[in-house]
């Protein structure tokens, strides 16, 4: 059986930058991903562009510029791919940052195993002992001293009997699951006048009142992407189900896809620009804003971002809105920070109550359903992963749990990685 000082699961944006910074404070880890890449989201949901983390400040000459509040391994990340022509204002391209993540690894020394679904977990005293996975090659087991969850549904946490809730706190309801998809040659040039933006939504409203179409969504949202002529659309929306019930998530795989139908073919049978399209791709997977997040100890709540709380133990920064799509149906409500305005996310609540060798990071953090409606997006979770992997090697060198690891140390590690932590 395989030992290492650290195993994360999960190799999203939370889990590549907690492997990168565990390895690079001297820790030997391991980084266990379900799917083929690393990315997460990006890749597996086509999840793009990066929402905006950035706030407008005023300098000491008067002059107002941008603050980046997403830095240290995100910024790494963010640089590689312009470097390579993959990055265009928030817009990126998914398989170069397949290959930047893969090299990075490389570079820290990070084992990596694909393919591999955690299945069980072995705990004594309160503390996690092994992972199990199931692979092509049957079950695996390793061993380690800490443990990062970064799997986005809390699995790991959960498996181990951690406290944890689910959505809202009204009727367990989460954000609603939304099927990204691509479609080519559309006349870009027509497609984004004023015009024709006003056409097709008017367009959707109208079939949305025949009934053409199930999707309670109350517009079509899509996006430019890297590709000339090639469309990105997150604008199916699939409610009142829950993304970690096997059956619920079944059904809404199948449902968003007839709700994609449905805008491809409104789109292509009705408006000009889009006479020659073509569907090109959807994801693989099923997209969720929200499912599990562990009881820690500390719960961020929403009154606490918009007090842009700043707190002795922030390891990461944000003031992406509070962007909420009804859980129930139509609608999606927003609160935007004041300019030069930003909250802080505490260590705290990156550590679940129950088990004494385990971080968390990503959306599954402890909060509640405001405050993850804003903390949720890649560049946040890329710092909160980051957090957690100096933390958890903290813990290792200082042979503690994480709870006991000194804050200051860990937060003097992020800040001498270009960390911004308020």
């Amino acid at each position: 059986m395989r030992k290492y000082d650290i195993i994360v699961v999960g190799g999203g944006f939370a889990g590549s930058a907690a492997a990168l910074a565990a390895s690079r404070n001297d820790s030997k880890v391991l980084l266990i991903e379900q799917s083929g890449a690393l990315g997460g989201a990006a890749n597996i949901c086509l999840v793009n562009p990066f929402m905006p983390n950035s706030t407008k400040i005023t300098n000491e000459n008067g002059e107002t510029e941008k603050l980046e509040l997403s830095r240290g391994i995100f910024a790494e990340i963010s640089n590689r791919l312009e470097a390579m022509g993959a990055k265009k204002g928030n817009l990126f391209h998914e398989e170069y940052l397949k290959m930047i993540l893969d090299d990075m690894m490389e570079e820290a020394g990070v084992d990596v195993l694909f393919h591999s679904t955690l299945c069980e977990v072995s705990k004594a005293d309160g503390k996690l002992e092994s992972v199990t996975v199931i692979t092509k090659s049957g079950k695996i087991t390793f061993e380690a001293t800490q443990f990062i969850d970064c799997t986005g549904d809390a699995d790991l946490a959960v498996m181990s009997g951690c406290p944890y809730r689910l959505g809202r706190e009204t009727d367990n309801l989460c954000q609603p699951m939304t099927l990204c998809f691509r479609v080519a040659n559309v006349d870009e040039e027509e497609f984004f006048t004023p015009e024709c933006q006003e056409e097709r939504q008017a367009i959707y409203r109208r079939w949305r009142a025949e009934g053409k179409t199930s999707n309670p969504r109350e517009n079509i949202l899509l996006f430019h992407t890297m590709i000339n002529g090639v469309i990105h659309f997150n604008s199916t929306r699939v409610v009142k189900k829950n993304p970690v019930d096997p059956f619920d998530v079944s059904w809404a795989e199948r449902e968003a896809r007839r709700q994609m139908f449905d805008i491809y073919r409104m789109l292509k049978e009705e408006l000009h620009a889009f006479r020659n399209a073509e569907l090109v791709s959807s994801a693989s997977w099923i997209g969720a804003r929200e499912s599990r997040m562990i009881i820690g100890e500390h719960v961020l709540t929403g009154k606490e971002l918009v007090d842009c709380t700043r707190f002795e133990d922030a390891i990461a920064a944000g003031n992406y809105d509070i962007d909420i799509h009804n859980p129930e149906g139509t609608g999606t409500s927003h609160y935007y920070f004041p300019d030069g305005q930003y909250y802080t996310i505490p260590y705290r609540s990156l550590i679940p109550k129950g088990i004494d060798n385990l971080l968390v990071a990503g959306r599954c953090i402890s909060s509640d359903h405001e405050a993850q409606a804003s903390y949720r997006i890649m560049p946040i979770v890329c710092c909160l992963g980051e957090a957690a992997g100096v933390g958890a090697s903290t813990a290792v060198k200082s042979g503690c749990s994480p709870k006991d690891a000194d804050i200051k140390t860990i937060q003097k590690i992020l800040l001498d990685s270009g960390a911004f932590i308020g």
